[in-house]
């Protein structure tokens, strides 16, 4: 027998219509591409929304059909997301930090019919048009006074919706239609297309709504620093609709001075971003003084949290940090890391070893771990194995691509591609990337512990940690230090801090210094391009 409930497809347009109806006057804040600010409302917003759907229905936009974005997170981007989505096609977010060569090979491979960009972006666009046949326009997200110029016929953003009305009938299909694309960062071979649905979008909305999970409320200002072309800016942009959350939108203004001018003219009260951008805002703290008293939280993500960072903010400026973990392939939200009862009475030395783990992994998302055979490992935090995921907003397959294989498992899990150890509490621990591990002597170091360790020395402000080739132990680690600005870390004090918090056969003999690390759009040190530049760099210590 089944129950006698309505059913009701999930849409996203019906998040912007919602937040029109329930949360009308709540903000969004950008601070756009020319340095300029701009406020409206969301109510404002959807009626954007509805004029750019009606301007590419006209323009020929069919359901299914791919609209690519190059863009910073701002006002336009988020019209984008919810006009193209709703009258049924596909946004496709492109990392504009890409070599422009793989910008033109995944337009090409998704057939992008129609390209967004940022006026930042406009070199980009003109370099690659000629590269792009599917393409029908560009699409400048401007007006007319700042439009770019150049060899590319472009068209402008606001000349494009002007004469439209801002009123629609959001047409409804089946919530498994796809609606927004997003490529992985492409670190072996060609990057690999995740492909999610109206339905797998809104469950993780939802989701993420939850105290354990974000928590954030109608009463929070979001400040979203995460780009909205890496998975949606974690959802943030679609659970801000939900809940009428205050946007604080910092296009390309990134750096710590213009972050924390923004959280404190906007009283922000939640940050999410990577830990490069939150190093950025607490060295530009140190510098100028005083703290973010309208912040309760600040989200972590993209890679590990260090314990020095994790300190800094907590002890120093009073702002709780919580770590979370996923991939594009999660949509991206997989776990968070919330308290459990008694956390909040132990001494702070043992909640800081609770707040390194991942967290735990929010429901409707299962968790695996298991040996290099595929046998399930023990959740006894002792074993490591490969982690495996599934759930609602878990991809299936790749966009276009029929050897997955290799990814996911006759059973239908996904390997992520993580080592990882499962708690008996829930918790997640990762302790590396399959391809990072370093084997020495037959035996595993991760090279996340190890940077993590080095971080916590005062003048070390980040650190990679790399296998390199030794003639007797087959593999040894190479440790990569980035010093704090003026600073010239003592290598021996460095050895030191490693070593109280690592086996000592762990520590790396070799040392070198780089002014800058490279640093991918997602925060994330490129260890592909360091294991490049040291490759034949062979270690006898």
């Amino acid at each position: 027998m089944q129950g006698l409930m309505m059913h009701q497809q999930l849409m996203i347009s019906d998040l912007i219509e919602h937040a029109a109806l329930n949360h009308s006057t709540q903000e969004i804040f950008t601070r756009e591409t020319d340095g300029t600010d701009h406020t409206y409302t969301w109510a404002d917003c959807a009626k954007r929304v509805r004029k750019l759907a009606n301007a590419l229905l006209k323009a020929g936009v069919k359901p299914g059909d791919r609209v690519a974005t190059i863009a910073w997170n701002n006002y336009r981007h988020v019209e984008i997301y919810y006009a193209v989505s709703g009258i049924g096609a596909i946004v496709h977010t492109i990392n504009p930090r890409l070599d422009p060569k793989q910008i033109a090979w995944m337009i090409g491979h998704a057939e992008d019919s129609w390209v967004f960009f940022d006026t930042t972006f406009a070199p980009i666009v003109h370099g690659i048009g000629s590269l792009c046949p599917t393409v029908n326009g560009f699409i400048s997200m401007t007006n007319e006074a700042n439009m770019p110029h150049g060899a590319t016929e472009l068209l402008c953003y606001e000349t494009f919706i002007a004469d439209e009305a801002d009123t629609i009938v959001w047409e409804r299909f089946d919530e498994n239609t796809a609606c927004t694309l997003c490529y992985t960062s492409g670190t072996t071979g060609n990057p690999k297309g995740v492909l999610y649905t109206h339905r797998s979008t809104i469950l993780h909305a939802w989701a993420s709504c939850a105290k354990d999970v974000i928590g954030i409320s109608a009463i929070d200002t979001v400040l979203a620093v995460v780009p909205m072309f890496h998975i949606s800016a974690w959802g943030l942009v679609y659970s801000s609709a939900m809940l009428g959350v205050k946007l604080v939108m910092p296009g390309p203004a990134m750096d710590g001075e213009n972050l924390v001018n923004m959280i404190r003219d906007q009283k922000v009260s939640f940050m999410a971003g990577v830990p490069t951008i939150w190093m950025g805002i607490l060295n530009h703290l140190k510098v100028v003084g005083g703290k973010l008293p309208t912040v309760k939280c600040a989200l972590v993500g993209g890679s590990a949290l260090p314990e020095a960072l994790l300190r800094a903010y907590e002890q120093d400026l009073g702002i709780p940090m919580q770590q979370g973990w996923g991939m594009t392939e999660t949509s991206p939200l997989g776990v968070t890391n919330a308290p459990l009862p008694g956390h909040a009475e132990l001494p702070y030395d043992e909640q800081v070893k609770i707040k390194l783990l991942a967290g735990r992994s929010i429901f409707g998302i299962e968790m695996r771990i298991v040996d290099d055979e595929d046998n399930i490992l023990p959740r006894d935090g002792v074993a490591t194995g490969h982690l495996h995921v599934r759930g609602p907003w878990v991809a299936s397959g790749y966009y276009k691509r029929d050897d997955t294989k290799g990814d996911f498992t006759d059973d239908g899990w996904f390997r992520t591609g993580d080592v990882a150890a499962l708690h008996p509490t829930g918790h997640l621990e990762i302790t590396d990337r399959s391809k990072d591990v370093i084997k020495s002597g037959g035996e595993w170091i991760s090279s996340i512990e190890v940077e993590n360790a080095a971080m916590n020395h005062p003048d070390v402000a980040m650190a990679a940690c790399i296998g390199i080739h030794h003639v007797k132990w087959q593999e040894r680690p190479l440790l990569i230090i980035q010093s704090v600005p003026g600073t010239t870390p003592d290598i021996e004090e460095v050895k030191k801090c490693i070593g109280e918090r690592c086996a000592k056969w762990w520590i790396p003999t070799d040392i070198v210094f780089k002014d800058e690390l490279p640093i991918g759009a997602t925060g994330k040190v490129l260890k592909r391009l360091l294991k490049e530049e040291y490759k034949d760099y062979t270690s006898t210590g």
